[in-house]
């Protein structure tokens, strides 16, 4: 329920123009025209910011609303910031108290259509338009700001028009072959602007290793802690490309290497040289904790990727990867099972061999792991019900999730029961029970359709299961959308 505050805040955004305001009315006034979507109210707030720090998560409060923004108020926001370092350089007494707007979080994606048609800018774009847009004013102004302020102040006096502190804007950059080129302008460009790109979380998408090169080598390599590499065809070779550069980043704690078309399952001599040197170079970042390899091909080879690393994952996603049971006993085995809070191996089929090397896993993970993915593991309800007693033993457990498994309501039912006594378990995404579904005739086009009555029924068990047991606090679903991850401190 809204605070009386904020609502009589979102009664004064709706007025205007605005008086001075005091400073302490200006975050919750802030908060109010950001969710009631309300761009130029926002460009008046931030024109006259009277705080050195701007930030977007701490101020709108809720991380689902500030990743469904709309790219209007970003732009807003960012044009209002834009102006204000326009008017320090050419008014010498104009003083403009914001120094760092934190943009962190923000979900980049397209949001809709302009009236001709053309997609409506990522935020990533319009940031970095802005940068570019600063950085041209301000070469223009380098070039004719003087002679005219020469021209004001009488002959043979010249002055010289200060250079403006400058904003950061702490962000989180997404980079397509659509945004590449004004991306790369608009960090090549922050040593000399006013306004400055400072990124915490790179993601790549579609785009060559040269060019994913070229971007890390602009960034403020004390900044960065997170790279998401996705989609990018980058195999072994460019994989190892891309590695070294990353070594001038002291704090990079994640990395993502996401569908690269990564296959170490059939290993020539050239190759085997340099998956060693991609092990080398993985083992030469001194703060990575979280690593993520899904969607590539590491079959019988997940020992010499890691083998190099001198200190343990605490996260670790290889969903897809084709693991076979040699994977699983040597990840038991090593420095990282003791210190891992999460762990994905979604796709991997434990009907054929991999369930046993699971427990084991399992078990070296139990005093750690908080968050636990296995879907579409081609889990039956024989193999829940021998994994269950090591499941069990994970006493911290906070996120499971078992959606696109065979299991059918009686075993869903079952793990309820008896994950009721983890006391931190926070979300299961359970699969719909086999049950649930509505066998076909042949030849109909479809093998199975659900049953919307029998499963509502199991619904509506399982709720009142949760409600006799006084955990109406664990999130029991079958919808794998709107859950928000757990920030394990990486």
């Amino acid at each position: 329920m809204d605070s009386l505050v904020f609502l009589c805040a979102r009664h004064v955004v709706t007025q205007g123009p605005f008086p001075a305001l005091p400073a302490d009315l200006y975050p919750v006034l802030f908060q109010a025209a950001f969710l009631d979507g309300r761009p130029l109210v926002l460009r008046d707030f931030v024109a006259s910011w009277p705080f050195p720090v701007l930030n977007f998560q701490k101020l709108v409060g809720h991380l689902e609303l500030l990743q469904e923004h709309d790219c209007q108020l970003c732009e807003a926001v960012i044009q209002a910031v834009v102006s204000q370092l326009w008017r320090e350089l050419e008014e010498p007494g104009h003083n403009f108290s914001l120094r760092m707007l934190d943009m962190t979080q923000l979900l980049d994606s397209v949001t809709g259509c302009t009236t001709t048609g053309m997609n409506v800018c990522s935020s990533t774009e319009i940031f970095a338009r802005a940068c570019v847009e600063v950085s041209t004013n301000e070469r223009e102004f380098q070039r004719h700001g003087p002679e005219r302020f020469e021209r004001r102040s009488g002959a043979g006096t010249s002055v010289v028009p200060r250079q403006a502190p400058g904003v950061d804007i702490h962000t989180d950059l997404f980079v397509d072959e659509m945004s590449y080129d004004i991306v790369c302008d608009a960090l090549q460009s922050g040593a000399t602007s006013s306004l400055r790109l400072k990124c915490r979380k790179f993601t790549a998408m579609n785009i060559r290793a040269a060019e994913i090169v070229t971007l890390l080598e602009s960034l403020d390599p004390s900044f960065l802690r997170r790279v998401v590499l996705f989609y990018n065809s980058l195999e072994l070779t460019g994989l190892l490309m891309i590695l070294p550069h990353l070594l001038r980043f002291p704090d990079l704690c994640s990395l993502k290497v996401q569908c690269n078309d990564v296959d170490v399952q059939h290993l020539t001599p050239e190759s085997q040289m340099t998956i060693h040197n991609v092990a080398r170079q993985l083992g030469m970042l001194p703060s990575l904790r979280e690593l993520s390899l899904e969607y590539n091909q590491l079959s019988g080879n997940l020992c010499q990727i890691l083998c190099n690393l001198q200190a343990p994952l605490e996260s670790l996603e290889l969903a897809f990867c084709s693991l076979l049971p040699a994977d699983l006993i040597f990840l038991s085995q090593s420095i990282h099972a003791p210190a891992l809070k999460r762990l994905d191996l979604s796709g991997h089929d434990f009907s054929q061999g991999l369930l046993e090397p699971l427990q084991l896993l399992l078990m070296e993970t139990s005093a750690s792991l908080l968050h636990l993915d296995l879907m579409d593991c081609c889990m039956a309800d024989s193999h829940l019900d021998v994994l269950l007693p090591t499941l069990l033993r994970c006493s911290h457990l906070r996120v499971l999730r078992l959606h696109g498994n065979p299991l059918s309501t009686a075993a869903v039912k079952d793990l309820l029961q008896r994950t009721l006594e983890l006391p931190d378990l926070h979300l299961v995404v359970y699969p719909y029970p086999m049950d649930c579904f509505k066998p076909q005739p042949p030849n109909s086009g479809w093998d199975f359709i659900k049953d919307k009555e029998l499963f509502a029924a199991a619904k509506a068990e399982f709720s009142q299961i949760l409600v006799n047991s006084r955990r109406t606090d664990l999130i029991w679903t079958d919808n794998l959308d709107g859950h928000e991850d757990l920030d394990f401190s990486l």
